[in-house]
């Protein structure tokens, strides 16, 4: 039996046509498959979920390519992240789409297949195994769980990031046939693209010593069995020099690592000690890994976030976990030289899950789908070389192409689904409720956000509905008072809104957005000096908050503060050049001063951002005419 495993799993090298054409028929079927399941995105909204952060509200992205904006995408911590490379291809789609979510979406589409591609391109330079290659790319570019990833506009930066590891690989292979410097500084350049699209590429080196292993074999201590590659290689060496050759690339994650933690920890989404204890971190992690691996073969309740338990989890959950995955382990570790797939594929699963599981806890989530986008990679190879052994021990392994086949066609048809609840917002809220268990509170945020896309369509009794069973799911979330505030402003119901607003600072006293909205209806109601403190509290909390500004400056020229309305009005449009009303407000301070060529200026400003807005060009007429009076 062994002897014909052995046989078995001696792959023959591409060398006639036949194989070239298969070659070309698996990478039409990539493009085509993939294509088919993610067609419907072009139909997609924007979310507003991250997507305003990223594309839709971020003022940098949609001033397109300038020095300024370049020079903010390698500087920029928004949204607690680092990842200049990232921001920079926003920039460039926005610089051709505009805000057609058609076209940002598209472009995920684009480099998910382009990942897909190249994986199977990499995996077949490393083993020359046509039909375990194409497979494991298959299952990458068709798996639901990969959908958050291409359907949601905010996460290209995991498309993107993948896009670099795989080029990083491409590269790492062609350095490992003939090592030189030259060919050791593309590997280094694509790892730091990567990084730099997101930190997710940390683990990166401690894959490429697992290709090292199997199948690459450049172990010198190498008499494993089965799963060959076409050819030995002729570079083995020991383990010290092959750890000792990626030290640069760890260098390089290292130092991502530290930014990211200083960037994320600034910008608060690290949690702390206070919110998730170490051990309900642990608990969650072991749990998490399994529950990857569950959805990963039964692929059903995706969410969009899936709820931190904290203390709801029991700790004998996380223990039965926790042995599991070290009895798995051992055994892995025992078979590895005559699975040696099996070894590479379970611990680039284990290993880059790490900077995700949650022991550093970012977020408020258990886990995510968009984290695995990487790591099932190594689950897949596991699937793709361990369903033809399986095959052998019954000599049916010739049958591994219709069991592949057998196997992607119900996944395309999950994937598609999944695809259509990221339509819009609402689709996708209503989706995730309908998954998400309600005894976490965290199951109000689907709530809130569900609301919010429903006052985007104009659904306000709807959303107040949403707004109100996310306070009654979870009492202590200030957003939707919040948002039940400015649904109070369209109606004009202005007593109501002060006291949702109140209510939502009274929680969350740095909610930044709550004192503006509070200082702009008590601006409406004509009680100026109180408006005056909360927009003060606000642009202390958040000073990039222009609508505060451009309401306090507002104010201030009303109560004869006329030079600190200036400064505040001036940062406004310099933090939004677009923002016609604050161009118009400070031009009317600047006119009050006597200042009239520059107020002249922001009055026309005003008017090219709005020319239909007659009262800004009723005034700029009524200035030029009394200027030339």
């Amino acid at each position: 039996m062994k002897n014909r495993l052995r046989k078995n799993k001696t792959v023959r090298p591409l060398t006639d046509e036949t194989d070239k054409a298969m070659k070309i028929a698996i990478c039409i079927f990539l493009v085509v498959a993939t294509l088919a399941v993610y067609w419907q995105i072009q139909d997609h909204e924007f979310l507003y979920f991250d997507d305003n952060q990223y594309v839709t509200d971020n003022l940098n992205v949609k001033t397109g390519f300038t020095r300024e904006s370049i020079v903010w995408a390698f500087t920029t911590s928004h949204a607690a992240n680092w990842h200049p490379v990232t921001w920079l291809s926003h920039i460039l789609d926005y610089q051709l789409y505009g805000l057609h979510p058609k076209g940002h979406l598209l472009t995920n589409l684009l480099i998910h297949i382009a990942n897909a591609l190249l994986l199977f391109t990499v995996l077949l330079r490393m083993t020359g195994a046509l039909w375990q290659s194409g497979f494991v790319a298959a299952l990458f570019a068709l798996h639901p769980f990969n959908v958050e990833s291409v359907a949601w506009a905010a996460e290209r930066k995991n498309v993107l990031s993948t896009l670099f590891w795989l080029l990083t690989t491409w590269a790492y292979i062609r350095y490992t046939e003939k090592p030189t410097v030259k060919k050791y500084g593309w590997v280094a350049l694509f790892l730091a693209l990567g990084l730099m699209s997101k930190p997710m590429l940390v683990t990166l080196p401690f894959v490429l010593l697992l290709l090292d292993y199997w199948p690459l074999k450049r172990w010198k201590a190498d008499d494993q069995v089965g799963a060959s590659p076409p050819r030995q290689s002729q570079n083995q060496t020991s383990l010290s020099f092959l750890i000792l050759e990626k030290v640069p690339l760890l260098a390089l994650a290292v130092g991502s690592s530290i930014t990211t933690f200083i960037v994320q920890r600034a910008g608060g989404a690290v949690q702390s000690a206070d919110v998730f204890p170490l051990q309900e971190r642990v608990i969650n992690a072991f749990v998490s890994y399994l529950s990857y691996l569950q959805k990963t073969v039964w692929p059903s309740g995706l969410s969009v976030f899936y709820a931190h338990p904290g203390n709801a989890l029991p700790v004998w959950k996380g223990l039965v976990s926790a042995a599991l995955l070290v009895v798995f382990t051992a055994w892995v570790i025992r078979v590895a030289r005559r699975l040696p797939y099996l070894a590479v594929g379970w611990f680039w699963y284990l290993g880059t899950l790490i900077p995700v599981i949650g022991v550093v806890q970012v977020g408020a989530q258990a886990m995510a789908d968009r984290y695995a986008y990487v790591p099932l990679i190594g689950i897949f190879i596991i699937a793709a070389w361990g369903l033809p052994d399986f095959l052998a021990t019954w000599n049916q392994r010739e049958k591994t192409p219709v069991l592949f086949a057998g196997l992607l066609a119900p996944l395309m048809v999950v994937t598609w689904m999944q695809v259509n609840h990221w339509k819009n917002g609402i689709t996708l809220f209503q989706h995730t409720i309908s998954v998400t268990h309600d005894k976490y509170r965290e199951f109000a945020r689907a709530h809130n956000n569900l609301g919010i896309a429903l006052k985007k369509k104009g659904r306000l009794i709807e959303a107040i509905t949403q707004y109100k069973t996310a306070i009654k799911v979870n009492p202590d979330f200030s957003k939707p008072y919040n948002n039940l505030g400015n649904i109070s402003m369209i109606t004009k119901n202005f007593d109501e809104a002060i006291r949702y607003y109140k209510e939502s600072i009274r929680i969350s006293p740095d909610y930044a957005n709550a004192y503006s909205n509070l200082g702009t209806v008590l601006l409406q109601k004509g009680e100026k000096e109180e408006a005056v403190v909360y927009l003060r509290d606000a642009i202390r909390i958040n000073p990039d908050l222009n609508q505060a500004r451009t309401n306090l400056g507002t104010i201030l020229s009303q109560i004869g503060e006329k030079e600190e309305a200036i400064v505040h009005l001036r940062e406004a449009v310099k933090i939004n050049p677009d923002l016609a009303l604050g161009h118009f407000s400070l031009g009317n301070v600047l006119f009050q001063t006597g200042e009239t060529e520059e107020a002249i200026t922001h009055y026309r400003e005003a008017v090219r951002i709005k020319p239909d807005y007659l009262l800004f060009r009723k005034i700029l007429e009524e200035v030029l005419r009394r200027t030339k009076g």
